[in-house]
């Protein structure tokens, strides 16, 4: 395998650049990029799914293509989805403390 430049990923940094030109006002996620995947912008927020939420929408992702998991041992919910902005596979991912009242059994998960 060819080993890979900065320039490898030329898509998601500058879909990066325009996340924060245009979504500036929305909660900081975290954000991944890997040469594995040199098209892909990974943004992941934990507990808060309200920030999930937002982001999904300023994307305008459909909430359709959600997926919802659970990890943990049922302990933690995640959702997660695809989409495209300024030329980059977007993943967009959400992490949150599952409801004590209502565990989530390992095993469990349904696209959404």
């Amino acid at each position: 395998m060819n080993a890979r430049t900065l320039a490898d990923l030329a898509a998601p940094l500058t879909a990066l650049v325009a996340l924060d030109a245009r979504f500036s006002h929305l909660p900081a996620p975290n954000v991944d990029l890997c040469p594995v995947y040199p098209d892909r912008l990974c943004l992941s927020l934990h507990d808060d799914l309200g920030a999930f939420e937002a982001w999904r929408e300023a994307l305008n992702i459909d909430p359709a293509a959600v997926v919802h998991r659970v990890q943990g041992e049922g302990r933690t919910l995640v959702l997660k989805v695809h989409g495209r902005f300024a030329g980059a596979d977007i993943e967009l991912t959400g992490f949150t403390p599952a409801s004590a009242e209502e565990p989530l059994s390992a095993g469990s998960g349904a696209v959404s």
